[in-house]
């Protein structure tokens, strides 16, 4: 940090405290660190001379400024409002209306964004890296909030608001250090997110193959024990499975000894069913272990899940598919989430999104014998069980690094830091 630059940077003062829980060692005996005022590390830039022909970025919290055909973003503009978009580069920061939920988002490449958005630009001899990290914190956030009491959700921060937010600095020696040991983590996740998508191409392509496609009654690709002439046969889907519909729970329903976890959609698709409220299993619709529930009203139609736990309450916007005796239930379970999509298209022509029993049960489906679909099933759990594997992975490397975050960036004003 130079001469010019040391002016900018406030030493400590009474009123916080400026060094992290957690340093390198060639830095533990450095000191406390100074502050800056956001203004003295960023210059607000709107820059709008261009051809238009720049990629439009999409600003996320998850992948920061990114190009929109890069990701679902669907947001038709016409060619006189772009005259008047932004130009970001390769490095800039952007607050987005979302800055309050998570952090000011940092962009990688050379576009333009809407007008709406605040640009900021590091200025010289600072790390990229490290306020990439730093901005993203929980702890700015809360910081950033706290001090622009007044300001909602909907409503853009301002450069003079974010002028105003001090900023802990370390000397540029230590910034770089804590940007290469995040960074080295962030490689590291998006590896393991790599991966995660791999397998779940590879998945998606393999159970194109597996099952028969529209007015067919033989997959494409089949075990080596089975590659025979024979058709698989088609028959409705209500010769093979039972539905079970939810209902509505009544508050009466509910029991402080209750023993089954009450799902109502999507959102609860998790193994965390055991924070849920119980209710008991005679007041309910209760779906079994082992039974497909699917979405069939609000949002998320066609979601579908594979229950493991013995007994789930259902509610009214959820059903259960119950493999009849003799079928697989996981090859049912691999086969509804081959007609996501279908059920997608019909329940979206009604006013509130759903699908109803007939347009589950009325489907002609080609079902091969049962030990052909438990040899498909295994194949497709095994690859689900790889990709719960990896992602318990990559949300192990995401707690890391923020909790290493926490401790590698001080708070200020925190007293214990």
């Amino acid at each position: 940090m130079n001469n010019k630059q040391v002016s900018t940077v406030e030493n400590t003062s009474s009123d916080f405290t400026l060094a992290p829980k957690l340093r390198f060692p060639e830095f533990r005996d450095k000191g406390e660190w100074g502050c800056a005022l956001g203004n003295a590390v960023f210059d607000q830039v709107s820059n709008k001379d261009h051809n238009s022909d720049l990629p439009i970025l999409a600003v996320t919290q998850e992948h920061g400024a990114i190009p929109r055909d890069m990701i679902d973003y669907n947001v038709s503009v016409t060619d006189k409002s772009i005259e008047s978009y932004k130009v970001v580069e390769i490095g800039d920061f952007i607050i987005s209306l979302r800055s309050f939920q998570g952090g000011i988002e940092f962009s990688q490449f050379h576009g333009i964004c809407s007008p709406a958005y605040v640009i900021l630009r590091l200025k010289p001899a600072y790390s990229k890296e490290y306020f990439k990290n730093y901005l993203k914190t929980e702890r700015f956030i809360v910081k950033m909030t706290k001090n622009l009491e007044g300001l909602r959700d909907g409503k853009m921060i301002s450069y003079k608001q974010f002028s105003e937010l001090k900023l802990p600095i370390p000397e540029p020696e230590e910034q770089q250090k804590i940007a290469d040991c995040l960074s080295s983590l962030d490689v590291l996740i998006g590896l393991e997110a790599q991966k995660i998508d791999a397998l779940k191409r590879h998945k998606k392509g393999l159970i194109q193959q597996l099952f028969p496609s529209e007015g067919e009654t033989h997959p494409r690709l089949r075990f080596p024990e089975f590659d025979a002439p024979r058709e698989w046969e088609e028959k409705p889907f209500s010769t093979i499975v039972n539905l079970i519909s939810g209902m509505h729970l009544s508050p009466d329903a509910y029991s402080e000894k209750g023993e089954v976890p009450y799902f109502s959609g999507p959102s609860d698709f998790t193994d965390k069913s055991s924070d849920a409220r119980k209710w008991t299993a005679s007041t309910v619709s209760v779906a079994r272990g082992g039974d497909t529930l699917i979405t069939v009203k609000g949002s998320g139609v066609g979601e579908v899940w594979f229950s493991s736990l013995p007994a789930v309450a259902l509610g009214r916007q959820l059903m259960a598919v119950r493999a009849k005796e003799g079928q697989i239930r996981r090859f049912v379970f691999q086969f509804l989430l081959t007609k996501k999509k279908r059920f997608e298209v019909l329940g979206s022509g009604n006013l509130i999104p759903g699908i109803s029993r007939p347009d589950i049960l009325d489907l002609l489906v080609s079902f091969p014998e049962p030990p052909e679909q438990q040899r498909i099933a295994d194949c497709l759990t095994f690859l689900d069980d790889l990709i719960a594997a990896e992602t318990r992975k990559l949300d192990t490397l995401k707690t890391h690094k923020k909790g290493l975050m926490q401790q590698l960036f001080p708070q200020i004003g925190e007293a214990d830091a």
